[in-house]
């Protein structure tokens, strides 16, 4: 797993968020217990070995941003953490983000970065289409990269 990335997100999420997206977006950041029907991320398939000794595909949800501690490769810590701004026009919730993801997650992690990007804020919208989450960076540089969702699409590195 050397092909690690730092994610780092910072958004400030509008109103509009119902108790069940609320609570799966606290079990996807490692902040509550899962729910018993998912809808951001419903899928989360894992190939393993049947009992006949074939691969099947079964679905194991896990959180998707809930790393919190120490970091392995990206050094500091990891954590995520959601909360009501004490100042409203901050936004209806405060959400920071830094966790360490591996290029075999992108896909998992883009639905749930997808849906976040349409709560996001109106100060995250950059130009029409574009919403600004945060930033990325492979492991090794020293230099982060705009990490933005144009038309519904993340553009990773």
């Amino acid at each position: 797993m050397a092909d690690v990335f730092e994610l780092n997100i910072v958004l400030n999420l509008r109103e509009s968020l119902s108790d069940e997206e609320l609570a799966e977006l606290r079990w996807h950041l490692g902040l509550g217990p899962q729910p018993e029907i998912l809808r951001i991320v419903s899928e989360f398939p894992v190939v393993v070995v049947d009992d006949a000794g074939e691969p099947a595909v079964e679905n194991h949800p896990e959180p998707l941003l809930g790393q919190h501690g120490d970091a392995w490769k990206v050094t500091g810590a990891l954590t995520s953490v959601l909360l009501r701004p004490e100042d409203p026009t901050n936004g209806a919730w405060a959400l920071t983000i830094r966790q360490e993801i591996h290029p075999d997650q992108f896909e998992s992690i883009a639905e749930l970065l997808g849906w976040l990007s349409t709560k996001a804020d109106d100060r995250h919208r950059r130009e029409a289409g574009t919403v600004h989450l945060g930033w990325i960076r492979f492991h090794e540089s020293d230099r982060s990269e705009p990490l933005v969702v144009r038309d519904g699409e993340v553009e990773w590195p």
